[in-house]
């Protein structure tokens, strides 16, 4: 019996082709055992019925785009073109948002039964972790120097780097969600890297609140995999690389949606075992016992209700901050963090209940490698008694915003709970370029 012609195959055998691939290549097909495969270009079906899928019905209300702060022309352009594929049905801009792959870092959206491969970036599950420790500062004043240089020889920061100790984690056990994510073949290099914090914005900050009392704090998120899983199924969503691309928007129900979404939780769940992993490292070396926690991921996508509605909604650069839930924000290299809560409020529903991730940008790493000094960032970190090892002007506390004044414009949705001011930063040094796209 001849194959029933498949309305998408043309637009679908055109995105393969743009893609520098022959649309009728063998690949395997998701959750065949049996191995028969399945041509390449139905791995691009999702993003040929995205574009033939009528964007909103005539006379329907574009969906509304809540914005916080002021923002250069080029980041509301990349969220508005955003929001025009798929199905979504509202958007934010967070005050530390700027331009990022596709989307905005520190843009929100919430679609219905899709997902947005682009929106959770390459980072996937890129997140905080803070915890507070029964130490005093004034107990660890005198040696602060002796235990950030043993944190920065214990983590591997910068590129490509792999853990000099083995770590062990049930989730190498767990081999269905291996399967599930098509992830199997980088199970091994998961394993090796594993605990790496890599370079760029990422950290390990040591800080002390209101009380004086130490907390850690760190920031990355899953490493190699997750930048090889969203590779991998951007490439099959039909999607591009770059930042003044369209996103690539996926059914949450189709076959590359599903394994997507399985690819996602994976590297979610190993970049939290990753920064748990660091944070139990540093406490180690600094000593005492862990008193009070926050974890969050801020590149990712969850499953939730707004307005009575079930949503997919894809946060990249954003905090969850739903009535009483906690987030750690991390300023700029020695600059004030904070532990937030979400509070019940009218802008709280129309920012789908999301803040910040960080202070945000304002100069690019280029420009600020061309405007600062290295002796103008030593003394602004002179000033505020901090002790850096490792760090270039890329990430100058020069080159961002102030975390303060950024959490202002989101008066109404957050509440401040700990101010943390830092004491020694750790990061990766000068020329540790990380190809793990944040």
């Amino acid at each position: 019996m001849p194959r029933r012609p498949d309305p998408l195959e043309p637009r679908a055998r055109e995105l393969a082709v743009a893609a520098g691939l022959d649309p009728d290549a063998r690949v395997p097909k998701p959750g065949d055992r049996a191995g028969r495969g399945m041509p390449l270009w139905c791995g691009f079906r999702d993003a040929a019925r995205a574009e033939v899928a009528p964007r909103r019905r005539a006379g329907e209300a574009e969906a509304p785009l809540r914005v916080f702060g002021e923002h250069d022309e080029g980041t509301l352009a990349q969220m508005r073109n955003c929001m025009a594929v798929g199905n979504a049905v509202a958007g934010v801009v967070c005050a530390d948002a700027h331009l990022g792959y596709a989307q905005p870092v520190g843009g929100v959206i919430a679609y219905e039964r899709q997902i947005s491969i682009s929106g959770v970036g390459f980072d996937i599950g890129c997140g905080n972790l803070a915890v507070r420790l029964d130490v005093p500062f004034a107990a660890i004043a005198d040696r602060v120097g002796p235990i950030l240089a043993d944190i920065r020889r214990s983590v591997s920061f910068g590129i490509g780097r792999v853990n000099a100790e083995r770590v062990e984690h049930p989730l190498f056990d767990d081999a269905e969600a291996w399967r599930a994510s098509g992830m199997e073949d980088y199970r091994p290099k998961a394993m090796a890297q594993l605990g790496t914090v890599g370079a760029g914005n990422h950290y390990v900050d040591l800080m002390r609140d209101e009380e004086g009392q130490v907390w850690i704090g760190v920031h990355f998120g899953s490493r190699g995999l997750g930048h090889t899983a969203a590779t991998r199924y951007l490439k099959l969503a039909g999607g591009r690389e770059g930042m003044n691309v369209p996103p690539a928007v996926v059914d949450v129900e189709s076959e590359v949606g599903r394994r997507y979404l399985a690819a996602m939780e994976l590297a979610g769940r190993y970049a939290r075992a990753g920064r748990e992993w660091v944070v139990e490292r540093a406490r180690r070396i600094i000593g005492g016992t862990v008193t009070d926690t926050v974890h969050n991921h801020h590149n990712y996508a969850w499953r939730e209700t707004h307005g009575g509605r079930p949503l997919w909604v894809v946060r990249k650069g954003a905090t969850p901050a739903f009535p009483g839930q906690r987030g750690f924000v991390g300023g700029s290299m020695g600059d004030d963090a904070a532990i937030v809560e979400g509070v019940e409020s009218e802008t709280s529903a129309a920012a789908l209940y999301s803040t910040v991730h960080g202070a945000g940008r304002v100069v690019g790493r280029k420009e600020a490698k061309r405007r600062f000094t290295r002796a103008e960032m030593d003394a602004w970190l002179a000033r505020r008694g901090v002790m850096l090892a490792g760090g270039d002007l890329d990430e100058s506390p020069m080159a961002y915003r102030r975390l303060s004044e950024v959490l202002a414009h989101h008066a109404g949705t957050v509440r401040v709970l700990h101010w943390l001011r830092p004491f020694a930063v750790a990061m990766a040094g000068p020329g540790e370029f990380d190809p793990f796209k944040d």
